[in-house]
């Protein structure tokens, strides 16, 4: 299992490895809501380096929808897990700019080619839900980090901020609180499990 500890030293541990490599790969998973994409903003804010979000990966709306997994939107068989793997896999290569896909909370669909990670880009901070997760293909992650984040906070917080981020992307409050209950937290549970699989958990100081 992890060792547990705040932001400052995640911060410390990620400056002090990313001396020693050409790029410093850091995996930043987490339940929901859990605050993943600020921790992995603060970092980058702190160290330099890019943010990708796992999020770029969601397949897009129309094809969800056609399959009747919408009210599933977020679980593992609603991304595109095989082309995010093959992602984080050329990250490793050094070679040339990656573009990146970003994820609109407008459109509720990716943005192709939204974040470009440069050749000399360091660290580069992936941040999502099942970067931990033990299955194929998610399980390959595990392997391409240098180091794995999995950050904690408190479930009443983060269950409430979940259904304010739903009512600002369009669901009504009803709505939003009935798909946090039956599908976020199916969600959480699942992330929730892959826990001790991170190197470090980090706590959201929320």
């Amino acid at each position: 299992m992890g060792v547990g500890c705040g932001i400052d030293d995640a911060a410390a541990l990620i400056a002090a490895r990313g001396q020693h490599v050409e790029r410093l790969l850091v995996g930043i998973a987490g339940p929901p809501g859990a605050g993943k994409s600020t921790t992995a903003r603060t970092l980058a804010a702190r160290l330099g380096g890019v943010v990708v979000p796992m999020d770029g990966w969601h397949l897009p709306l129309a094809d969800v929808q056609r399959v009747g997994r919408a009210d599933r939107r977020g679980a593992p068989d609603t991304f595109d897990a095989a082309g995010f793997v093959a992602f984080v896999a050329e990250l490793r290569t050094l070679e040339t700019t990656c573009s990146a896909p970003d994820f609109s909370r407008v459109t509720h669909d990716p943005v192709p080619g939204a974040i470009a990670v440069a050749p000399e880009a360091s660290p580069v901070f992936v941040e999502g839900n099942y970067l931990l997760l033990d299955e194929p293909p998610w399980s390959r992650l595990e392997r391409l980090f240098d180091l794995t984040l999995y950050v904690d906070c408190d479930d009443v917080r983060r269950r409430s901020a979940l259904v304010e981020r739903h009512v600002a992307g369009g669901m009504s409050r009803v709505v939003a609180e009935r798909f946090v209950a039956e599908s976020d937290e199916r969600n959480a549970a699942l992330v929730r499990a892959s826990r001790q699989r991170a190197d470090l958990v980090v706590d959201a100081g929320w």
